[in-house]
C-alpha cells in the first residue's frame, strides 16, 4: 500500500519504519522536510529513492507533496497514556475517505480511547484516507464492528451514555458529556441509521445560526468532541 503526502509519511517512519520498503522522493526536492525524512531514512535504515514527478503523481494518484511511502500495511497505534478511555466515538456509513481521514485526524487530536467503526457502509483505510488524516491513521485504531445496534447494546451495559449527533438534537452545553460517553456520527447524506437513533440516550447537535442547516459531519465532530474535552477537563 503507498502512503503519500509528507505529513503522512513522516509518522510513519517514525512510528513504524520496519513496514516501510522504500521511500519515494521527487527529483530536486530540496528543504527542511526533505531533511528530515533522510535523516529518519538513514536513521532506520529505509531505502530512498529520488523519481520524476509525473512518476511519483501516477503511483499516488493524489497530492503528494513530493512524499510517497511503500508500506506492507496500515496499523494504527494509539498512545494509551494520551488518551480518554471512557469517551469512545462511532462511526457508520462515512463513505467519503476525505471525510474519513478527517474525522480520524480529530479523534487523534482530540485523544479519544476508541474509534469504532461499522465496517458495512464506510470507507476502509486508504492512501486516501492516510493523507486526509495528515499521519492520524499512525495513531487511531479502528475497530471494525458489524453491527452498530449489538456494539451499542454492549457498551451501554458497561455504563456509557449514547449520544447521536443530528442536526435536530440538543446543544452539547446543554449536556453532561464529562463520564463515559460514545458520540456517534452517520453518513454525509442521511445521517445515522434509525435503528441507531432510536437506541440513542439523546440526539446532540451544534446549533446553526446562519443560512445553511448543517454541517459536514467532521465538523460537527470537532465541535462536538471538543465540547465533551471542555466539559472533561473543567
Amino acid at each position: 500500500m503507498l502512503i503519500y503526502g509528507f505529513h503522512p509519511v513522516h509518522e510513519a517512519l517514525r512510528t513504524r519504519p520496519h513496514e516501510i520498503e522504500k521511500i519515494l522522493i521527487v527529483e530536486g526536492r530540496r528543504g527542511k522536510r526533505r531533511v528530515q525524512i533522510e535523516s529518519l531514512c538513514k536513521r532506520h535504515g529505509v531505502s530512498m529513492s529520488e523519481v520524476a514527478d509525473s512518476a511519483l503523481a501516477a503511483e499516488s494518484r493524489g497530492v503528494h507533496n513530493g512524499f510517497v511511502a511503500e508500506v506492507r500495511s496500515v496499523s494504527g497505534r494509539t498512545p494509551a497514556e494520551s488518551t480518554d478511555q471512557d469517551l469512545v466515538v462511532l462511526l457508520e456509513d462515512i463513505q467519503d475517505p476525505r471525510n474519513l481521514g478527517a474525522l480520524i485526524r480529530i479523534c487523534d487530536g482530540v485523544g479519544i480511547g476508541r474509534l469504532l467503526v461499522r465496517d458495512r457502509g464506510t470507507a476502509h483505510v486508504s492512501p486516501t484516507v492516510v493523507k486526509a488524516s495528515a499521519g492520524a491513521t499512525e495513531w487511531v485504531d479502528l475497530e471494525r464492528v458489524t453491527n452498530s445496534a449489538q456494539e451499542i447494546a454492549r457498551l451501554k451495559e458497561s455504563g456509557y451514555w449514547i449520544y447521536g449527533a443530528d442536526a435536530s438534537g440538543k446543544p452539547p452545553w446543554e449536556i453532561d458529556l464529562s463520564g463515559k460517553v460514545v458520540l456517534c456520527f452517520g453518513g454525509e447524506e442521511k445521517g445515522l441509521r434509525a435503528r441507531t437513533r432510536s437506541i440513542c440516550d439523546e440526539l446532540v447537535g451544534l446549533p446553526m445560526r446562519g443560512g445553511i442547516g448543517s454541517l459536514n459531519v467532521s465538523a460537527a465532530a470537532a465541535g462536538l468532541l471538543y465540547e465533551a474535552i471542555r466539559q472533561r477537563s473543567g
